[in-house]
């Protein structure tokens, strides 16, 4: 199946897959050939996609992928290939969602459905670097 990675930037891949593993809003799914349409959000995590028996990871903080019978095209907030990232990108990502975090804090007094779906996304990030092998900062809760 075609998949094609995109970005605000740029787009970062297009190539035939066998299997795609996405980090959506919803749970990890797995997409193969003849996968029933979908469209679901993305979450921050990692991206991995089976090329011919090469294995090609993007890390990406959300967006959207929508499922086809043409393939999957997915469309990231940010993505960066986890061969490129460095300690300084996940720095940035971490930084951000801790911002984003203390805004809703600041935003949504009292309302913690904002304020949830930022530490949400604050321990997700956090989550990445785990698993991609970067240290992130302790969040600020």
């Amino acid at each position: 199946m075609q998949f094609d990675l995109v970005s605000p930037e740029r787009s970062l891949a297009s190539m035939e897959a066998t299997s795609v593993q996405i980090p959506g809003a919803d749970g990890d799914m797995t997409v193969m050939a003849d996968h029933a349409p979908t469209i679901t959000t993305l979450r921050p995590g990692v991206l991995k996609v089976d090329a011919n028996g090469t294995a090609h990871e993007f890390v990406v903080t959300g967006g959207f992928a929508e499922i086809g019978a043409q393939g999957i095209s997915v469309l990231a907030e940010r993505a960066v290939s986890r061969a490129d990232i460095t300690q300084e990108d996940m720095d940035a990502m971490f930084d951000e969602a801790q911002d984003n975090y203390t805004r809703a804090k600041d935003t949504f007094k009292n309302e913690p459905g904002p304020v949830d779906d930022a530490a949400k996304l604050l321990a997700d990030m956090v989550a990445v670097g785990s698993e991609i092998g970067l240290s992130t900062k302790q969040p600020s809760l």
